[in-house]
């Protein structure tokens, strides 16, 4: 993994190197998630951390973002999104390291959590009781959950978090547990149901004693922006 190299104003070349970072978002429990490795190397040996490394010299950001997911955590094979690039020259104590984050939604259910590779253990941790994170990674998870609470309002990707079928209840405990607040039931299910991204299945799943609930699942391959489609969500 060698260093790229960027000029400086004194003519010569002063090496850096690029990583990427990933934060991936689930919903476990009633809660929101974030998934997080502990290091195995210096520095911050036996620290939690955001997926991610260095990205290779014949490899490009995406998927290099993609590959070190999968070589740390075992998921692959899901939809990121570029969310910002952090470069501050201290953020990492070896030099001057540029990290491009990403982030992404999934249903953990789907996937089967291993660590590999540069790190020891792989979990998910509660957003809002994180454990103390290396480098500036409680910024980045901090940056991603602004980021996901504003573009859950005018995109599906809250759909990612959910099985291939799903209740309406489900749907809509998604949305509040993103947005930390509640949402009126008859407003938010006529909102969704007018978007035209989502069909009924015939069939229902129990729900204790209550009346089973009709299934539903996404008519859209991947996530899609509303505007698009001329609609825009504010709950």
């Amino acid at each position: 993994m060698s260093p790229s190299a960027a000029s400086s104003t004194n003519g010569h070349f002063a090496k850096h190197a690029i990583a990427v970072d990933v934060v991936l978002f689930t919903i476990q429990g009633g809660t929101l998630k974030a998934l997080l490795v502990k290091r195995q190397q210096a520095p911050y040996r036996g620290a939690w951390a955001l997926p991610g490394g260095i990205v290779e010299a014949d490899e490009s950001v995406d998927t290099a973002a993609l590959r070190e997911l999968q070589e740390e955590t075992n998921i692959g094979n899901i939809y990121l999104e570029q969310l910002y690039t952090f470069g501050d020259p201290s953020r990492d104590p070896r030099g001057r390291v540029i990290t491009v984050s990403y982030y992404a939604l999934v249903n953990w259910q789907q996937f089967q959590l291993k660590a590999h590779q540069r790190v020891s253990e792989a979990n998910w941790f509660a957003v809002k009781r994180l454990p103390t994170l290396a480098f500036d990674h409680q910024r980045i998870v901090e940056y991603a959950l602004e980021r996901l609470r504003n573009k859950i309002n005018y995109t599906t990707i809250g759909f990612q978090l959910l099985p291939r079928e799903f209740t309406l209840t489900e749907l809509q405990t998604a949305y509040e547990i993103i947005l930390g607040q509640r949402l009126d039931k008859r407003n938010f299910r006529r909102k969704m149901l007018q978007l035209g991204i989502m069909k009924e299945t015939p069939r229902f799943r129990a729900n204790g004693r209550q009346r089973p609930a009709r299934l539903h699942t996404f008519t859209e391959p991947k996530v899609i922006k509303l505007q698009e489609k001329g609609i825009i969500v504010p709950f």
